[in-house]
């Protein structure tokens, strides 16, 4: 036990916690370090991840670490405060295992010598006494670690992987010394079975050292995205451009980036135009273009100028820094699919054990022959590998959400992620999401004064608001030279428009149905129905001083995203069916969504009925994507099965959402579904081999058709191909990848 629990402790208490475990080896080892940790009366979630080695655990009160730690020790293993390993300090840690591998292969394989004399019917045994000294620091000095972790389980009441190669091979350890000890009445030593003990240790930990090597590259993706952030900044500090550490770099620092140089901050350009290659942040495949008033992403490269950095967030705060703990945060998490494998592995040791038993004395009352009954018992304890099963998720699902994100995809968690893959239905915001979000006003027509007093009052009750039908009026009356009048008691009518004072008038500004509900009839004026038919939105203008009175109306046009065409097809080609919700008249939606080839159009939806949207669709048995980008569609991406937020969009929507989309690129709805997809049909393989490889191997095993060496082999390479079968989606790219950008 760690000599510092029970002191006091640098790290401060607080209610969630990740934590490096060390000494896991199988599925067994997660559930019994969750069954600690859940223990411990404060603590009210434990999830153990196999692959990445770590816990996070919420507690209901502050805790110290001492008492988890002391929790996991008492379970035989070790905890220690999340720390952030190098690649290099992984591979550090990785050689020490290889030195291990390459002695127990050198001192096991002479032993392996008289099995190759038996093929050329030649007797090359070497002398017991050569066997034991090979054998020994093999089975003792080189697989001590699996005396330990197996003495942890037993006292804690348990048992893993370990505890299994240690029971097997010491059986077939100490039949060979008791063969060689008392060969009998003959005087004659018969067989030793040396060679098996030795390479059924050396096998195994040949198995680990490849697993660990396997796991290391599942995290490529994240630790690709960790290395995007430079050590150090230019910043321009009285006149002056000085090189200072990231650490040093505050708010509002003037930060100088030069061509090919990464952008060590989040900010806005206040000087220079250059092209920005955001590819391993955003999956953007093609440079964007960066001027004054753009906003730039730490982590990104800057191409061919000069440009000068106003800093907004640097550190933990830094769009980079956020992507990698929603990463790591989903890694961290399990999946439903995963639970079957933990009910599995909470009783899969006992259950080997028993049937080892079970074998031994089985050929012993059946043959008589106490060598063939203990053989046959340790290759069933050898063959047996509860690390297979253990890896067959978490694995997969680090390398799914890690390329994903490499492709502009974050997922919040394992759930997200399953559930995706069985999505029925897409329901699509239309502006932003579908369009480009960034429409012009096209048309004003005063229908009771001029022109120019429809546009200043409408700009008047609209100054300040970043709504996008807001932005395309005060840009046309800055373009204009006109000057708005102050309006006062501003306020949002949700999903309707503005309300304001105008002087002594009572002013509305918004869509067709606050007008009727007002009591006026837009559908009556015949040049707004002609826009309206040629796809514009229209915008009302009304003095309710008195009697409510139409004053005018201004026409907007928005237009479709180049992508979204041919992701509505690919989504289709998914067989799921696509719909599109916006406050828009019926009209005008249908002339944006009848060529995109839509299954349905809701049309004048209010932002509440967005919600009801996707509950209806729900209550017929769909499961539901919402994709959105504002904050009326946070809570239609609450109530959906999966919400997916466009990362251009809102910070509240991509709160909401469980998966965010990097780029206003809607193809990346179907990669994202399609990746979901990929990472699960992974998964199901891992576990349909780790299982029909389990009960066919312990079959062979307890019906002799398996010696320890070849079951040593098998159980070692089980699990290191469940992790190598995870690694082959690193190669998947999403379609959306491909495209130019929008």
């Amino acid at each position: 036990m760690d000599q510092n629990v029970g002191q006091s402790s640098p790290v401060p208490e607080h209610t969630d916690w990740t934590l490096q475990i060390e000494g896991m080896t199988c599925a067994s080892c997660v559930a019994h370090v969750e069954k600690a940790l859940l223990a411990v009366p404060e603590v009210s979630h434990a999830s153990v991840n196999l692959a990445t080695e770590k816990a996070t655990v919420t507690s209901k009160i502050p805790l110290a670490f001492e008492v988890l730690q002391k929790a996991v020790e008492d379970a035989g293993y070790q905890a220690h405060p999340e720390q952030h390993q190098s690649v290099e300090q992984r591979r550090d840690s990785g050689a020490h295992d290889w030195w291990r591998v390459g002695i127990a292969l050198l001192l096991s394989l002479p032993l392996v010598i008289p099995m190759l004399g038996q093929l050329w019917r030649q007797d090359w045994s070497l002398p017991p006494w050569v066997q034991f000294a090979l054998a020994t620091p093999v089975q003792f000095w080189l697989g001590a670690r699996f005396y330990r972790s197996g003495w942890h389980a037993l006292r804690s009441g348990t048992g893993n992987m370990d505890l299994l190669v240690a029971l097997g091979t010491s059986a077939g350890f100490g039949l060979s010394l008791y063969l060689w000890l008392f060969p009998g009445t003959s005087g004659m030593h018969r067989h030793l079975y040396f060679e098996a003990s030795a390479l059924v240790i050396s096998l195994v930990l040949l198995g680990k050292a490849l697993e660990s090597r396997a796991k290391h590259q599942t995290t490529a993706a994240l630790q690709a995205l960790a290395k995007l952030q430079p050590d150090v900044a230019r910043v321009r500090r009285d006149g002056q451009d000085r090189e200072v550490a990231i650490s040093q770099v505050t708010l509002g620092d003037w930060v100088v980036v030069r061509p090919g140089e990464r952008l060590p901050v989040d900010g806005v350009v206040l000087e220079g135009s250059s092209l920005v290659d955001e590819s391993l942040i955003t999956g953007e495949s093609q440079p964007v273009l960066k001027q004054p008033g753009s906003a730039v992403t730490g982590g990104s490269v800057n191409a061919d100028g000069l440009l000068l950095v106003n800093t907004l967030a640097v550190g933990a705060e830094t769009a980079l820094a956020r992507i990698i703990r929603l990463v790591e945060t989903a890694q961290a998490k399990k999946a439903p699919i995963q639970r079957l494998v933990d009910r599995v592995s909470a009783v899969f040791v006992p259950v080997i054990i028993v049937l080892a038993g079970i074998t031994g004395v089985s050929w012993w009352i059946l043959t008589g022959n106490g060598e063939v009954a203990i053989l046959n018992a340790v290759s069933v304890l050898v063959i047996a590998c509860p690390c297979a099963l253990g890896l067959a998720t978490p694995t997969a699902m680090m390398v799914g959400t890690g390329v994903a994100a490499r492709q502009g995809i974050l997922i919040k968690d394992a759930e997200v992620l399953e559930i995706a893959r069985n999505v029925q239905v897409v329901v699509f915001d239309k502006t932003g999401t579908l369009t480009e979000g960034q429409p012009r006003l096209v048309e004003a027509q005063a229908l009771v004064g001029t022109r120019t007093t429809l546009l200043t009052d409408a700009a008047a009750l609209l100054a300040g608001s970043e709504h996008p039908l807001a932005r395309a009026v005060l840009e046309a009356t800055r373009a204009e030279g006109m000057v708005p009048d102050f309006a006062g008691q501003i306020r949002a009518i949700p999903g309707r428009g503005v309300a304001g004072l105008l002087g002594l008038r009572a002013m509305r500004l918004g869509s067709a149905l606050l007008m009727q509900e007002l009591g006026l009839d837009p559908d009556a004026q015949t040049g707004a129905n002609s826009l309206r038919a040629q796809g514009f939105t229209l915008s009302w203008l009304a003095d309710v001083s008195g009697s409510p009175q139409l004053l005018g109306f201004l026409a907007f046009q928005d237009t479709l995203r180049s992508g979204a065409a041919s992701a509505i097809a690919q989504i289709h080609a998914q067989g799921i069916r696509c719909v599109m919700v916006t406050g828009d008249h019926q009209t005008s939606a249908e002339i944006i969504g009848k060529p995109l080839g839509l299954d349905g159009i809701y049309a004048q939806v209010l932002p509440e009925d967005k919600v009801h949207i996707v509950e209806q669709l729900k209550a017929e048995g769909n499961t539901v994507a919402m994709v959105g980008d504002g904050v009326n569609d946070a809570p239609a991406l609450a109530a959906a099965d999966v919400g997916m937020a466009l990362a251009m969009g809102t910070d509240v929507a991509m709160h909401a959402a469980g998966i965010t989309l990097m780029r206003g690129d809607p193809g990346l709805v179907a990669d994202a579904i399609d990746i979901s997809r990929r990472t699960f049909a992974k998964i199901r393989q891992n576990l349909f081999w780790a299982f029909v490889y389990n009960l066919l191997g312990v079959s062979l095993a307890a019906f002799g058709e398996l010696t320890p060496v070849v079951a040593g082999a098998a159980m070692a390479f089980s699990s290191f191909s469940v992790v190598t079968n995870a690694l082959l989606l690193r190669y998947w790219r999403g379609s959306a990848s491909a495209r130019p950008a929008s």
